[in-house]
């Protein structure tokens, strides 16, 4: 662009020289316009430009319009936007010696962009190859049964390394997720097998506790219906003995009113007839009666005073 501004410059002085002033100064006005335009450039909000003159850096320029010396200055754009690594999938022994292929991403951003350009050659080759390498120690470490329990752990220590390792060069990385952990096709299905018979116990643990705690629950079930019958027994017992109870309250009830009300009604008159049936059988005797005369009453009508006297026999003087 900036040959395109310089020849018309160039041909304007000609046209000055050759006395054509007028052609000479639209060919003038027509190169440094071109000059001028050629040097705008656009920064797009996700990117922030590095400008270098004369290959050294200058500054760093923001999301807008900025001008630049054509042909000596230089803008480079870097993405500031998170951004995905795929770290290809590779072999690592495990701690207990078993081949497994590892495959993870990396996620990451730049928070420095003039370090992300001069401090390092080219920040997602780098950043690659040094998750590739922490991968390989972090899994190393860990038994195969481990790093397939144990993903968030790694992710977990891998990102702390790689954040740190990268610092230097204006990369923050954000989070590292490992997509698989794949052990050899025999050791797979040995594994399987395993798992398997695992839940298998698991299932059988389970069937055994489900049987006994429906025999136990027949047992209280058995248990309750005994308690039930053995306390309506109780129950029909205790009701018939208060209904004895209650029958022999009333005769003894019963008894003890026939009594009061014989002894109330009864007892005077009997022994008036008793003296009466005494002294009928005495009259019938001829026997001789001592009259208490404190106590003259008509004898048939009252015998209360009377006193039998048994008969003697008169003996001769």
């Amino acid at each position: 662009m900036l040959i395109l501004g310089i020849l018309p410059i160039i041909a304007a002085i000609v046209l000055f020289i050759i006395g054509l002033n007028w052609l000479g100064i639209i060919l003038a006005i027509v190169g440094v316009a071109i000059i001028l335009f050629s040097g705008f450039r656009t920064v797009r909000p996700i990117e922030r430009g590095v400008i270098e003159r004369f290959g050294k850096y200058t500054r760093t320029k923001d999301a807008g319009l900025t001008w630049v010396i054509p042909s000596f200055d230089k803008m480079y754009r870097v993405n500031i936007t998170e951004q995905m690594v795929d770290v290809p999938p590779q072999m690592v022994i495990t701690k207990d010696k078993l081949n497994a292929q590892v495959d993870a991403v990396v996620y990451y951003q730049i928070k420095d962009v003039k370090s992300s350009i001069y401090n390092v050659d080219d920040h997602r080759r780098q950043l690659t190859s040094l998750a590739r390498t922490t991968l390989r120690a972090v899994v190393g470490n860990m038994t195969l049964t481990d790093a397939n329990e144990k993903r968030s752990d790694i992710n977990s220590r891998v990102e702390a390394i790689l954040d740190k390792e990268t610092s230097s060069y204006g990369v923050e990385v954000l989070r590292v997720e490992i997509q698989k952990i794949e052990p050899p096709t025999d050791v797979q299905d040995a594994m399987n097998k395993v798992v398997k018979a695992e839940q298998e116990k698991i299932a059988a643990m389970d069937m055994a506790t489900a049987a006994e705690t429906r025999a136990d629950g027949e047992k209280r079930a058995e248990i309750k219906r005994a308690e039930g019958v053995k306390r309506g027994l109780i129950l029909s017992a205790e009701g018939k003995a208060e209904a004895i109870r209650v029958v022999a309250n009333a005769d003894a009830d019963k008894i003890k009113v026939v009594n009061e009300s014989a002894q109330k009604y009864f007892v005077g008159n009997a022994q008036i007839l008793r003296k009466l049936e005494a002294t009928e059988e005495s009259l019938k005797q001829n026997a001789k009666f001592l009259v208490d005369t404190n106590k003259v009453q008509t004898i048939v009508t009252d015998a209360s005073g009377v006193t039998p006297i048994s008969p003697k026999k008169t003996t001769k003087t």
